[in-house]
């Protein structure tokens, strides 16, 4: 019983003392910044640029951000937000992010069989990578351990495929894709271009044949200031993009509006070349 009772007053003891540290040196709680944050996704993805949901809660009470930086966010709750912080409320177009390659082992050529730590940094580290492309998805899925949505699929046949209806444009797979081949783009844009290299037709065909060619025909096709070219390779104009119906002209099937390969394309693109004698990277 001694004990117990010892216990017991130390246990009240110490219920006191964290008592009275709170009431006289706790920091006083912000009841807009408590309202302000229920309404917040509590991802702490950093898309907003705050080290998480509660830093950036923070800034928007003390009127060092602006409301609609978190990607994440419903229009609702944003709209509430703006309401409650009485400013007015800003529209935010929508992202997705794309990865601009369409090098599936169906298409690109492995001038190595890689080794390693299984992280496409550590895989551009020895040569550049496995594929013979040196623009294309490295497929080691860096960008998809980054997603704190679950957005990106790493396919079996070694490329990363974003899904836009879960994909919030947060931008954390774009800063660890170490070929910076992903892109933040319009949620409403309807094609886009899987491709990323700005090498000329016969030398990205010799490594990957579902490459951009830079045949100009989408130019051609597009309406004016839709589709331009440079270099050797095709590229959307997001600000005013072309309807979907534009993918019909591409000859290798680069210009899509999903990021799958089309079932055409292994008609109209020749198969890959036969890959050089397999090698092992450490």
């Amino acid at each position: 019983m001694t004990a117990v009772i010892i216990l017991t007053l130390i246990g009240v003891l110490l219920g006191l003392a964290i008592a009275l540290t709170v009431r006289y040196f706790g920091a006083p709680v912000d009841p807009l910044a408590e309202q302000v944050a229920e309404l917040m996704p509590g991802a702490n993805c950093g898309a907003c640029g705050f080290a998480g949901c509660n830093d950036y809660v923070q800034a928007l009470v003390s009127g060092k951000a602006k409301p609609g930086l978190c990607p994440s966010q419903s229009a609702d709750a944003l709209q509430k937000v703006c309401v409650l912080l009485g400013v007015a409320s800003e529209g935010r177009a929508e992202k997705v992010a794309v990865v601009c390659c369409s090098g599936t082992d169906q298409y690109a050529i492995r001038r190595a069989f890689y080794n390693g730590v299984n992280d496409c940094h550590s895989a551009m580290l020895v040569a550049g990578g496995s594929k013979g492309c040196v623009y294309g998805c490295l497929g080691l899925g860096s960008c998809a351990r980054a997603c704190p949505f679950g957005a990106i699929e790493m396919r079996a046949d070694h490329i990363a495929v974003v899904h836009p209806e879960i994909c919030v444009g947060c931008g954390k797979c774009v800063t660890v894709c170490p070929r910076r081949i992903i892109k933040l783009v319009p949620k409403s844009a309807p094609v886009h271009v899987f491709c990323s290299s700005p090498e000329k037709a016969p030398v990205k065909r010799k490594v990957c044949s579902a490459a951009c060619i830079g045949c100009r025909k989408c130019v051609k096709a597009a309406g004016e200031n839709q589709m331009f070219i440079n270099g050797f390779l095709a590229s959307v104009n997001y600000e005013n993009p072309p309807s979907a119906d534009i993918v019909a002209v591409c000859p290798p099937k680069v210009l899509r509006t999903e990021a799958q390969p089309a079932a055409s394309a292994a008609s109209a693109a020749p198969a890959a070349p036969e890959a050089p004698a397999a090698t092992t990277a450490p």
